[in-house]
């Protein structure tokens, strides 16, 4: 689904912990494929009524402050991001702690172009929280930058999200697992190369 990570990447939420209760955390078994170099995303059926619960993860080979700056980095949404034609802050908070963005998403040459609003607000250095305040979908979730021996960074991402298409739930799940997994490669890629 193409808006699995562009909402994803950069929609934000103003409530304590996670949107979707309490942190996922990657088990043991995930955390072993994750120091290897696996890329983890998994969808699941949302009892609540969004297209799916995400869960994503990746480490990444970068400090977390340029982790951090690499996600909050509007202008590289399109290369991070399945689909995504255009990011734009259109409101900014007091000393930078909340944005608001719109995205401009095209999944693919068959469906037509949408929009999303989000208001991300952010605890530096390790908690962005996003939720959709307009346009063609709704989601809520976090992004959560968990530092790991030697300058490596552990990012876990969560999202409860619905699709902007009248589509089969399970068609939904899987283009935003797809994406979620594309989603986070990309963002290890940026990240890895500002480090440099």
């Amino acid at each position: 689904m193409r808006m699995a990570l562009p909402v994803l990447l950069l929609l934000l939420i103003a409530t304590p912990g996670s949107a979707l209760g309490a942190d996922w955390n990657p088990d043991a078994a995930v955390a072993g494929k994750l120091a290897a170099g696996a890329v983890f995303a998994e969808v699941k059926p949302d009892p609540g009524g969004a297209s799916g619960v995400v869960h994503g993860a990746v480490d990444i080979t970068a400090p977390q402050a340029v982790v951090w700056d690499t996600i909050r980095d509007c202008s590289r949404a399109g290369r991070m991001a399945p689909g995504v034609r255009a990011c734009h802050v259109t409101d900014t908070g007091p000393g930078g702690r909340w944005d608001v963005r719109e995205l401009t998403v095209r999944w693919s040459p068959l469906t037509p172009s949408f929009s999303t609003v989000f208001r991300s607000d952010y605890d530096p250095p390790g908690r962005i929280r996003f939720r959709c305040t307009g346009g063609d979908v709704a989601c809520r979730g976090q992004w959560r930058l968990e530092p790991l021996p030697g300058g490596r960074t552990r990012v876990i991402y969560e999202n409860r999200a619905t699709s902007p298409f009248d589509l089969p739930a399970v068609v939904t799940r899987a283009a935003m697992r797809r994406d979620v997994a594309r989603a986070l490669v990309a963002l290890r890629r940026e990240s890895e190369g500002r480090g440099r």
